[in-house]
């Protein structure tokens, strides 16, 4: 079996099983996870343990080869959608990329984050979600009342298949109305795309009916600043509600005239 880095042997499997599908015109069509067995044998590649491995850096970690990229035509993108179980689509959509704005003023956050959570932490996703927990970045950023339901919660949705939501929170507003947050952490390379926007609120939809959606990205900036954006699906694309720029810092550092500013 060859040994190659995982990148490079994901983006192997995924370009011999794209092209396996792919014609001229087509902009989307379905596979399934056995045919990554199938292609690992054929291309002589040690699989990982994990499957879904594959496919998950594929849709949000590791650039597609090349060669598919190739095909995607002016201001579109593939995408890997998940089809039902063990199921998956590439599909053709409109290019979106989300990204901090550097032109956004940062709001400075009196740092409640304990120490040893900061010392801890597994990586960048983990911490993330924790700064965001300890320091009510939702409750700040929403204007709503949070909590905490449950991390790495791993459910199913009709049509989609199983997927993970990285965090999930219930909150309330002043007038009683129930609100369900899907958040999804972005650390390291990860990006904010249509994919996982679309399954967070098409679970919401169906397992919280009776409930307001309000999807949220958090994401670590280079100066260690938390972006916050609340997100919404039009047209297969992904749009950006609001978003906002938070710096956590010890209390006796705070600048007093920002708070003062801050009013207006």
């Amino acid at each position: 079996m060859a040994k190659v880095p995982a990148a490079n042997r994901y983006q192997a499997l995924i370009e011999s099983i794209f092209f396996e599908h792919y014609a001229t015109g087509k902009i989307e069509f379905e596979f399934a996870r056995p045919e990554i067995k199938a292609h690992a044998a054929k291309l002589g590649i040690e699989l990982p343990e994990n499957l879904g491995d594959v496919i998950y850096a594929m849709r949000f970690r590791t650039p597609l080869p090349s060669r598919v990229l190739a095909t995607q035509t002016d201001g579109r993108e593939w995408v890997i959608e998940l089809a039902g179980r063990a199921q998956y689509r590439f599909k053709l959509v409109k290019a979106t990329r989300i990204v901090p704005r550097d032109d956004l003023a940062k709001v400075g956050i009196p740092d409640a984050t304990p120490e040893i959570i900061r010392a801890y932490a597994l990586d960048d996703e983990q911490a993330l979600l924790a700064i965001v927990r300890y320091n009510r970045l939702i409750d700040t950023f929403l204007g709503l009342t949070t909590y905490s339901l449950q991390n790495h919660l791993r459910t199913t949705v009709s049509g989609i298949g199983q997927i993970e939501i990285d965090e999930l929170y219930v909150g309330l507003d002043r007038y009683g109305c129930h609100y369900v947050i899907p958040v999804q952490a972005k650390g390291g390379k990860d990006q904010i795309g249509v994919v996982q926007t679309t399954q967070d609120i098409r679970f919401a939809e169906n397992k919280f009916p009776g409930m307001r959606c309000r999807a949220i990205s958090a994401q670590f900036m280079p100066d260690g600043s938390v972006a916050l954006f609340e997100l919404t699906v039009q047209d297969d694309e992904v749009k950006v509600v609001q978003e906002r720029h938070y710096r956590l810092v010890p209390a006796d550092q705070l600048d007093r005239n920002a708070v003062v500013r801050y009013m207006d």
